[in-house]
């Protein structure tokens, strides 16, 4: 018996894969969106941390 099987055999199991694509997609997009409202800078301040020592 595959596995595919037994997921049909659970009820509301379609729920999950709609929810970690939302997750995901909102993740990455938040993500997106921080970066490109940083300025850059900062990116370059933050990158020469492990140079200052």
């Amino acid at each position: 018996m595959k596995f595919i099987n037994y997921l049909e055999k659970i009820s509301g199991i379609d729920i999950y894969g709609m929810v970690s694509l939302i997750l995901f997609v909102t993740f990455f997009t938040v993500m997106l969106v921080w970066v490109l409202k940083t300025k850059k800078s900062a990116f370059n301040e933050v990158s020469r941390i492990p140079l200052d020592n």
